[in-house]
């Protein structure tokens, strides 16, 4: 690894999202002019965010899954119809080796 092109600015940061009251302390390169009073007393700059893990429906589990464009149902109405399709071409050669047979026994005859 190249060391010139690494930053070196690494300190605490607190990264806060006021919509859902949450806030954590971490290490970042970030630069901001806010400072905060943490719960250990020091004073740290002051990141906020405007979402979060506290605030994110895929980590509050409020995510909703729409199928907005059908996909599901044209895949199963595309199986249905190839299972259908599959199911016809079977009875048709079925009937195709009955006629057959039927006719090679009354030509032997």
């Amino acid at each position: 690894m190249k060391s010139s092109i690494h930053p070196q600015t690494y300190r605490p940061v607190v990264f806060s999202d006021d919509q859902a009251g949450f806030a954590f302390l971490t290490q970042s390169t970030a630069a901001t002019d806010d400072t905060i009073k943490w719960e250990d007393g020091n004073t740290y700059p002051l990141i906020k965010v405007h979402i979060s893990s506290a605030s994110h429906p895929f980590f509050t589990g409020e995510e909703k899954i729409i199928d907005t464009e059908g996909r599901v149902d044209r895949f199963k109405a595309r199986a249905a119809a190839a299972e259908a399709r599959k199911q016809e071409l079977a009875n048709k050669a079925k009937k195709a080796n009955a006629a057959a047979a039927k006719k090679a026994t009354s030509t032997e005859k």
